[in-house]
Formats: C-alpha cells, sequence, structure tokens
C-alpha cells in the first residue's frame, strides 16, 4: 500500500471546534459550554436531517440556523451584533496546536480538507490560520448537495485530486465520518482523543454531567458501524510515522 494523499476533515480533526467557547462564553457568560455543546450537536444533526430529507442548504445556513436554535431553547436575548459575532469565529477557529507540524511532515504527499464546510466558509477558515501555503486543495461538499457520511461526498476526493481510495488516507476525529470514509474505501485514521477508560472516569467522578462530557459521550466514542479505522492514533503527529511505514 502507498499513500499518495492524506486529506483531513477539518471542523474537530484539524480545527477546535470547541473553540468557539471562548466567544459563547463572552457573549453569554456562564453559558458558554453550554451554548457551544448544543450547537455543536444540532449542527451535525441538521447536517444528517437534512440529507435524509434532500433538502441541502449550505453549512454557513446551517451553522446560523443551528446557532439560532440554540440560542432560542435556552431563552438567551440577543441582536444582530451579538449572533453575527458569535458566527464570525467559525472562520477563526483555532487549529489543533500539532496541526501546522503535522502537515509540514507530511509533505511530499498531496495534502487535502474534505469538510462539509462552505466554500466560502473553509476558503476564509484555512486562509485566516495560514493552511492555504500547505495544503494542496480545500475540498467542500458543496457540490455534491449532500453531507458526509453519504459516499457521494468521497467521491470528490478522486474528482479533485485524481487518485483511487486505495492511494489515500484519510484523517478525522469525528466517528461517524471515519465510519463512512472506511465504508466508502479509504485507508482511516481516526484520532481517538478521548479514550472510552478516560471517558468513563470522567463520568464516574461527576457529581453533575457537564454538557462538554455529554458531548465527548455523544460525539468523540467510536460508533458501533461495523467499519474499524485502520489507524487509532491520539494527535495529528502520529500520523507521519502511519505515512511513511505505508511507503
Amino acid at each position: 500500500m502507498t499513500i499518495k494523499a492524506v486529506v483531513f476533515d477539518a471542523y474537530g480533526t484539524l480545527y477546535d471546534v470547541q473553540s468557539v467557547t471562548s466567544v459563547t462564553d463572552e457573549a453569554f457568560p456562564g453559558y458558554g459550554e453550554l451554548i457551544s455543546q448544543i450547537w455543536r450537536l444540532k449542527q451535525l444533526e441538521y447536517t444528517w436531517l437534512r440529507s435524509l430529507m434532500g433538502r441541502y442548504e449550505d453549512f454557513s445556513v446551517i451553522t446560523r440556523q443551528s446557532l439560532a436554535f440554540t440560542l432560542r431553547t435556552l431563552g438567551l436575548s440577543f441582536n444582530d451584533a451579538v449572533f453575527d459575532r458569535i458566527m464570525d469565529k467559525y472562520v477563526h477557529l483555532d487549529l489543533y496546536p500539532d496541526a501546522k507540524d503535522a502537515l509540514t511532515a507530511l509533505k511530499g504527499r498531496k495534502l487535502a480538507i474534505l469538510s462539509n464546510g462552505s466554500t466560502d466558509m473553509l476558503n476564509a477558515l484555512v486562509q485566516n490560520t495560514g493552511l492555504d501555503k500547505i495544503l494542496d486543495a480545500t475540498i467542500s461538499i458543496d457540490s455534491t448537495k449532500t453531507y458526509k457520511p453519504n459516499p457521494q461526498t468521497y467521491t470528490l476526493v478522486e474528482t479533485k485530486l485524481g487518485l483511487k481510495p486505495h492511494d489515500v488516507l484519510f484523517v478525522s476525529s469525528n466517528p461517524f465520518d471515519a465510519c463512512g470514509a472506511k465504508a466508502f474505501g479509504f485507508n482511516v485514521a481516526w484520532i481517538e482523543r478521548v479514550t472510552p477508560q478516560a471517558m468513563a472516569d470522567e463520568f464516574k467522578k461527576a457529581d453533575l454531567v457537564r454538557p462538554l462530557s455529554m458531548f465527548k459521550a455523544l460525539r468523540m466514542q467510536m460508533d458501533e458501524y461495523g467499519w474499524e479505522p485502520d489507524h487509532r492514533i491520539s494527535a495529528l503527529m502520529d500520523l507521519p510515522k502511519i505515512a511513511k511505514n505505508a511507503g
């Protein structure tokens, strides 16, 4: 097996979606973590439900709608300026600390993002964080009018990069995405940022379950679909070794 390209999910994989908490907590003190977790849960849910209904809207619309749902559900009042300031964080998300070093160490292979993000959102995010100077391609699922893990979305890698699935190492920290990519035929590395034991310990020690703990349980543990990733890693910097061993 020769890996000719490493393709990354964006949100939660290269970019820390939890970094939105800095702006949600500033806008609504004491609610920041709760807003961030409900927002992300609904954002993902909306992508899947819209895909099933055949009623596609791009990710910027879904992100706005899921934020509006969250603030309304929590009974929080806001104006356009507050709403837009929170939304703006999605084009200024924090990179994981090892992201640039990992990408730099993988140079020599094609490097790309395949994301649910809309083209405008992704391009702004990549430029704002300097990854445009490292990546060979930033691919949005927009043209398919559906969302990951629909197999149509993964075909864009072959279309854009000219490579077959067996030539690609797909990297995601999102279990649904890792499973979808594996079912499609990619070689898959799943970033297991929270181990089952750490998750169990977190619940065992907590008198009151934090919103972030619930998010970790629902969206950061490997799903029982039957498609196991080829590699389980704990950080992006584990990737260069995997790619090197694959040839």
